[in-house]
Protein backbone atom coordinates (compact mmCIF):
# COMPACT_ATOMS: atom_id res chain seq x y z
CA UNK A 1 0.00 0.00 0.00
CA UNK A 2 1.12 3.54 -0.73
CA UNK A 3 0.24 6.77 1.04
CA UNK A 4 0.75 10.00 -0.88
CA UNK A 5 1.09 13.58 0.36
CA UNK A 6 1.17 16.38 -2.21
CA UNK A 7 2.55 19.84 -1.56
CA UNK A 8 3.92 22.92 -3.29
CA UNK A 9 0.79 24.56 -4.58
CA UNK A 10 0.17 28.27 -4.33
CA UNK A 11 -0.76 31.48 -6.11
CA UNK A 12 1.33 32.53 -9.10
CA UNK A 13 0.97 35.01 -11.93
CA UNK A 14 0.49 33.85 -15.49
CA UNK A 15 3.83 32.99 -17.02
CA UNK A 16 5.27 31.98 -13.68
CA UNK A 17 6.45 28.61 -12.39
CA UNK A 18 5.70 26.24 -9.54
CA UNK A 19 7.08 22.88 -8.54
CA UNK A 20 4.77 20.38 -6.91
CA UNK A 21 6.07 17.57 -4.77
CA UNK A 22 4.50 14.29 -3.74
CA UNK A 23 5.93 12.24 -0.90
CA UNK A 24 5.14 8.54 -0.92
CA UNK A 25 5.35 5.95 1.79
CA UNK A 26 6.09 2.30 1.18
CA UNK A 27 9.16 0.27 0.34
CA UNK A 28 8.02 -0.62 -3.18
CA UNK A 29 7.58 2.94 -4.44
CA UNK A 30 9.94 2.41 -7.35
CA UNK A 31 7.68 -0.11 -9.08
CA UNK A 32 4.67 2.18 -9.24
CA UNK A 33 3.54 4.27 -12.15
CA UNK A 34 3.30 7.77 -10.69
CA UNK A 35 0.98 10.40 -12.09
CA UNK A 36 -0.42 13.84 -11.62
CA UNK A 37 -4.06 14.70 -12.21
CA UNK A 38 -5.92 17.96 -11.71
CA UNK A 39 -9.45 19.18 -11.22
CA UNK A 40 -10.31 22.76 -12.11
CA UNK A 41 -13.31 24.66 -10.77
CA UNK A 42 -16.48 23.18 -12.23
CA UNK A 43 -14.51 20.65 -14.23
CA UNK A 44 -13.94 16.91 -14.09
CA UNK A 45 -10.63 15.54 -12.93
CA UNK A 46 -8.19 15.20 -15.82
CA UNK A 47 -4.89 13.49 -16.42
CA UNK A 48 -1.80 15.70 -16.50
CA UNK A 49 1.27 13.45 -16.70
CA UNK A 50 2.70 10.13 -15.65
CA UNK A 51 6.06 8.47 -15.29
CA UNK A 52 6.64 4.72 -15.27
CA UNK A 53 9.11 2.90 -13.07
CA UNK A 54 11.45 2.82 -16.03
CA UNK A 55 11.30 6.57 -16.52
CA UNK A 56 8.99 6.76 -19.53
CA UNK A 57 6.77 9.83 -19.45
CA UNK A 58 3.49 10.83 -21.00
CA UNK A 59 1.78 14.23 -20.92
CA UNK A 60 -1.60 15.66 -21.68
CA UNK A 61 -1.49 17.83 -24.79
CA UNK A 62 -2.52 20.86 -22.75
CA UNK A 63 0.69 20.77 -20.67
CA UNK A 64 3.19 19.27 -23.09
CA UNK A 65 6.29 21.42 -23.34
CA UNK A 66 5.44 23.35 -20.18
CA UNK A 67 5.25 20.71 -17.44
CA UNK A 68 7.85 18.10 -16.52
CA UNK A 69 7.26 15.09 -14.30
CA UNK A 70 10.18 13.51 -12.48
CA UNK A 71 10.79 11.10 -9.65
CA UNK A 72 13.47 10.29 -7.12
CA UNK A 73 13.05 6.65 -6.11
CA UNK A 74 15.70 6.94 -3.40
CA UNK A 75 13.61 9.59 -1.68
CA UNK A 76 10.17 8.20 -2.57
CA UNK A 77 9.31 11.47 -4.25
CA UNK A 78 7.62 12.52 -7.47
CA UNK A 79 7.61 16.08 -8.78
CA UNK A 80 5.78 18.20 -11.28
CA UNK A 81 7.69 21.23 -12.56
CA UNK A 82 5.20 23.64 -14.08
CA UNK A 83 6.48 26.48 -16.24
CA UNK A 84 4.73 29.18 -18.25
CA UNK A 85 1.60 28.72 -16.19
CA UNK A 86 -1.72 29.87 -17.58
CA UNK A 87 -4.96 30.80 -15.80
CA UNK A 88 -6.52 27.62 -17.21
CA UNK A 89 -3.98 25.61 -15.20
CA UNK A 90 -5.79 26.68 -12.04
CA UNK A 91 -6.89 23.51 -10.29
CA UNK A 92 -6.38 21.19 -7.38
CA UNK A 93 -3.50 18.92 -8.33
CA UNK A 94 -3.39 15.32 -7.16
CA UNK A 95 -0.62 12.77 -7.27
CA UNK A 96 -1.58 9.17 -7.81
CA UNK A 97 0.05 5.75 -7.98
CA UNK A 98 -0.73 2.61 -9.92
CA UNK A 99 0.88 -0.78 -10.08
CA UNK A 100 2.21 -1.73 -13.52
CA UNK A 101 -0.40 -3.42 -15.65
CA UNK A 102 -3.36 -1.87 -13.88
CA UNK A 103 -5.60 0.50 -15.77
CA UNK A 104 -6.67 2.49 -12.74
CA UNK A 105 -4.85 4.44 -10.07
CA UNK A 106 -5.41 2.88 -6.67
CA UNK A 107 -3.71 5.45 -4.48
CA UNK A 108 -4.30 9.18 -4.32
CA UNK A 109 -2.86 12.10 -2.43
CA UNK A 110 -4.98 14.79 -0.83
CA UNK A 111 -4.43 17.45 -3.48
CA UNK A 112 -2.71 20.81 -3.53
CA UNK A 113 -4.27 24.01 -4.87
CA UNK A 114 -2.63 25.85 -7.74
CA UNK A 115 -4.07 29.24 -8.67
CA UNK A 116 -2.78 31.17 -11.66
CA UNK A 117 -3.79 34.81 -11.88
CA UNK A 118 -3.99 36.68 -15.17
Amino acid sequence: QVQLVASGGGLVQAGGSLKLSCAASGRTFSVYIMAWFRQGPGKEREFVAHMTSGGATYYADSVKGRFTISRDNAKNMVYLQMNNLKPEDTAVYYCAAALPGRSIYDYWGQGTQVTVSS
